[in-house]
């Protein structure tokens, strides 16, 4: 049996190199045949990637994270906890996207941007810089948060809406 270490703590788990691209995959993941996990990509824990979803680069996902649909997932991202990315979202960079979050359509999570906890980024909408999308926010249509910005609490971002600078939107 080939053992891995994922740097999680666990020490070596039973895994295997994913036959589309030869990243490592625990035994306890799920990834189709069809998607793609590159050479220093990650999946771990009982996370699953499914259709012809991409991880590459040095992203993971793990915990009970999902990505699927034509997702792509680039760079240094980290995706876990119960997060799910799908459709053609594209998360690249530094991102953290993890809780309870949903990335989906053709939406945008780039540079050192997080999505958290119950919010939710859909549409053609976009988060980058350093933006913090939390708690129970939701960022969508053509919608964009940037910089330092920070969405939160039950918040609503749509339209051709941006959020910028240093600002804060949060009801709490």
């Amino acid at each position: 049996m080939t053992k891995y270490d994922f740097g999680d703590g666990k020490g070596p788990v039973a895994a295997h190199q994913h036959s589309n691209g030869g990243g490592w995959v625990a035994d306890t993941a799920t990834v189709s045949s069809k998607a793609l996990v590159s050479a220093n990509a990650k999946v771990f824990g009982n996370a699953t990637v499914s259709g012809y979803a991409e991880v590459y680069d040095n992203a993971c996902v793990f915990g009970d994270a999902r990505v699927s649909d034509n997702a792509m997932i680039y760079g240094d991202v980290l995706v876990f906890g119960n997060a799910k990315v799908y459709d053609n979202a594209m998360i690249y960079g530094d991102v953290l996207v993890f809780g309870d979050a949903w990335v989906s359509d053709n939406a945008m999570i780039y540079d050192n941007a997080w999505v958290s906890d119950n919010a939710w980024v859909s549409d053609n909408a976009w988060v980058f810089g350093d933006a913090r999308v939390s708690d129970n926010a939701n960022v969508s249509e053509n919608a964009k948060v940037s910089g330092n910005a920070g969405v939160s609490g039950n918040v609503k971002v749509f339209g051709n809406a941006k959020v910028s600078g240093k600002a804060v939107i949060s009801n709490q």
